[in-house]
């Protein structure tokens, strides 16, 4: 999983054995130690830098770059002393909560791969990541110790669990445990001595899962550290940002495009659950120069009735992703934050995860669109024979490549080879070209409604039914019919106090689309569902709406 003088050519050994005959494995050893470029050694460079500025708030707690880094040095010494070795996993189960950032910066430094476990799974889902990843340490966190106390016995590869108390109040109820103060704290803040590559895997993320078993994605450092580079360049971070991070720090998005390169160039994190008057207020109070939400929650905080009443003057960075942001909602945060840049981020998690961007100074003159590759990165479109698609609006496959890659899926080395063929990363995202090679994705692959033979963009007919200002929300779906074989529905979230009638909804779009692009049924909601992360879960309605037009 790493580069080594085993798998190197004849040509490279003989070039590192002219430099030093009598020790390639002393010569190796201090280039990594003294030269390395990898995530543990992030903290470090920033408390050189910044040692008595605030890294991390969390509530009432505060850590200086220095106290982080010494934590963070605390927790890596402590999983060593498990017996941790090089490339074992380490899973947690936690909120945004400062245990679990000195957990993912302690993996790195012991040389662990950290796994982070979706809060939403439960039970068996979770056991099942916990064995197919094979983790050797399971940390808990005891607000959500309920999700797993039926399948601890179900996970034999672990070795130690964890208890992180983050408050409620919650005593184990398992000897088992450990506690996670007292556990890191006996040990010394001095860096541990591991021997640390660029190339090692130190990072692994489970996919969803919504076609099949979920997929373990396992990231390099290579993979990150060219990845926050691009972050940092791209979307323009400085050591003067203060960043609220209010999504899940599990999912890579949060994570890795926004806490840790802000992390890196020494800004401030702010860690916080995804509260939207808690967000305002935060923003508000911390002076917040940046915020990153998908559409949902955006969408959320601009309905709030408190949103007017905080000062968001402070933010001048705004960024979304994870879904497509319809145009309405884009204009309205302009109008509504005019001191504000807003940046689009698109990607998966197999790219570490973000892939393009739209940068704010193209906000204006390419609405929609999810921009061009990142810094470090290339992206075409790809028919189904896999040629490249290069004219103007001809729908291809999204594909990615460069050194944001992920390693390979933990144990499915085809599946990896399918995805990555030719060298590219396969995202399953439709998307066009306009006439700068601008990308803007039209659909999931799956997300694509086939009524009557006719290919539909859920998101066109999405964008259309947003015209209408009384509505909050809305996602469109297909679902089988007994004559169209698929067809097109529109579930709406009407905003507060506002009446919409089907009729309505279908006039606009016999407006504004094809005939067969317009809505065959209408649905009224209070909600939609969504992911911790604010995606909507359109796998969940199809189901829910299967039996829509069931004669």
């Amino acid at each position: 999983m790493s580069v080594t003088l085993n798998n190197m050519t004849q040509d490279e050994k003989s070039c590192y054995s002219s430099l030093n005959k009598e020790n390639l494995d002393f010569l190796m050893n201090r280039y990594n130690k003294v030269n390395r470029w990898v995530i543990a050694d992030m903290i470090r460079r920033s408390r050189y830098h910044y040692p008595d500025k605030k890294a991390l708030i969390y509530g009432d707690k505060v850590l200086t770059y220095s106290e982080l880094e010494d934590d963070c040095n605390r927790v890596g010494n402590a999983l060593i002393d498990l017996g941790v070795k090089k490339y074992d996993r380490v899973a947690i189960l936690a909120h945004n909560t400062i245990h679990h950032v000195l957990t993912w910066i302690g993996c790195c430094k012991a040389g662990a791969v950290y796994l982070a476990i979706n809060y939403l799974l439960k039970g068996k889902d979770i056991s099942y990541c916990i064995n197919h990843s094979e983790s050797k340490v399971f940390i808990v966190e005891d607000s959500l110790y309920d999700l797993v106390k039926d399948v601890l016995a179900d996970m034999p590869a672990v070795k130690t669990l964890i208890w992180s108390d983050d408050g409620a109040g919650l005593v184990s109820p398992d000897n088992r445990f450990k506690d996670f103060n007292a556990w890191y704290k006996a040990y010394p803040a001095s860096e541990p001595d591991t021997v640390l590559r660029i190339e090692d895997p130190c990072q692994m993320t489970y996919t969803s899962g919504t076609e099949s078993l979920p997929k373990g994605v396992i990231i390099s450092n290579q993979a990150l550290m060219a990845e926050y580079v691009g972050a940092v360049i791209d979307g323009k971070y400085d050591e003067n940002d203060i960043n609220v991070n209010a999504l899940p720090i599990y999912h890579c998005a949060q994570r890795d495009v926004f806490m840790n390169p802000v992390f890196w160039v020494g800004g401030t994190n702010i860690l916080m659950m995804p509260d939207i008057g808690q967000i305002l207020k935060n923003i508000a109070e911390y002076k917040a120069t940046m915020f990153f939400a998908p559409p949902t929650v955006w969408i959320g905080m601009l309905r709030h009735p408190d949103f007017d009443k905080y000062d968001l003057s402070s933010l001048t960075k705004c960024y979304y992703g994870a879904s497509i942001m319809p145009v309405e909602i884009i204009k309205e945060m302009m109008e509504r934050l005019p001191g504000s840049k807003i940046y689009n981020y698109y990607g998966q998690t197999e790219l570490a995860p973000y892939h393009t961007i739209l940068k704010a100074e193209d906000a204006m003159t390419k609405l929609g669109s999810a921009g061009m590759a990142g810094l470090n990165m290339e992206s075409r479109l790809e028919d189904d024979e896999g040629n490249p698609v290069e004219d103007i609006n001809v729908p291809g496959e999204i594909c990615g490549k460069g050194p944001h890659a992920m390693i390979m899926y933990f144990k499915d080395p085809e599946k990896t080879d399918q995805v990555m063929k030719g060298g590219w990363f396969h995202s399953g995202d439709i998307g066009v070209l306009d006439k700068d090679r601008y990308i803007s994705v039209v659909d999931r692959k799956k997300d694509m409604i086939k009524t009557g033979g006719e290919n539909v963009s859920t998101r066109e007919v999405e964008e259309a039914i947003y015209k209408d200002k009384r509505v909050e929300e809305v996602s469109v779906v297909g679902v089988p019919h007994p004559k169209w074989v698929e067809a097109v529905a529109a579930v709406v979230v009407p905003r507060k106090g506002e009446i919409i009638t089907r009729e309505e909804i279908a006039g606009l779009c016999r407006k504004e689309l094809a005939a067969f692009k317009v809505p065959k049924e209408v649905v009224f909601v209070d909600a939609l569902p969504k992911t911790p992360t604010g995606k909507i879960l359109k796998r969940e309605m199809r189901v829910t709406y299967k039996d829509l037009f069931s004669e």
